[in-house]
């Protein structure tokens, strides 16, 4: 059995850089959940100054960072 996840999955957002920012934190229940919000959200946050996202399942890194700019 697998512990349940204490802080649920989360965006962690960076700047241009590469450095961390801030962001909207919302703990989803899953990763279909979480991917879903920022498909409609990432142009607000490339808005805001977000270049990059990383999901967090807890403190695990699932994925990223990815970039929201255009390629």
């Amino acid at each position: 059995m697998e512990p349940e996840q204490a802080d649920g999955w989360e965006w962690r957002y960076l700047d241009e850089a590469g450095v961390g920012v801030d962001g909207p934190v919302i703990a989803f229940e899953s990763q279909e959940a979480a991917e879903a919000w920022l498909t409609g959200n990432f142009p607000v946050l490339a808005d805001q100054g977000v270049s990059a996202v990383s999901l967090f399942d807890g403190e695990r890194v699932v994925y990223g960072p990815m970039s929201l700019e255009p390629e």
